[in-house]
């Protein structure tokens, strides 16, 4: 399994193909956009690695942005005592999380790929769907469908 040490938010991070990873918010971004992270230290397999120095050049990762988001708050409280002094404040980190799609080596060949995620079709028009149920009796057969509050019942 090939994976890339690239650098970001002034962290480093190893990183896999389709993988998901929380790193420093990206600068203004859209969502499920394309991702290039030219900034890679390292890369390799379980055989082989190719360090940079500092960096490798040509070699890239590429990613797609998957939600930009905040942490948790967290509380900055601080008080001195016998002074009747305090301050409480609080933080929220801004985060963006990633999913890595493909590692390319200086040559600008792929090492590794992630396999590709189908998307559910997303529901554009509302359609009302009318549930069908087929009930057996002795003699024949009742079929029943129903509609929000509507109940109608055919016989056949």
């Amino acid at each position: 399994m090939s994976y890339a040490i690239i650098l970001t938010g002034g962290k480093q991070y190893k990183v896999k193909a389709g993988e998901i990873l929380k790193i420093e918010r990206l600068g203004d971004t859209k969502l499920e956009t394309k991702i290039e992270f030219k900034e890679i230290l390292a890369y390799g397999d379980d055989k082989t690695i190719e360090v940079g120095s500092p960096t490798i050049g040509g070699a890239k990762v590429e990613a797609e942005l998957v939600e930009n988001g905040k942490n948790r708050t967290i509380l900055i409280f601080k008080k001195r005592r016998r002074q009747n002094s305090r301050r409480k404040n609080g933080h929220r980190q801004q985060y963006s999380l990633i999913r890595i799609n493909k590692i390319f080596s200086k040559d600008g060949k792929v090492l590794s790929e992630a396999e590709k995620i189908i998307k559910p079709a997303k529901k554009t028009d509302k359609v009302k769907v009318v549930a069908e149920t087929k009930i057996a009796t002795k003699k024949k057969e009742v079929k029943v469908a129903s509609k929000k509050k509507e109940t109608k019942v055919v016989n056949k």
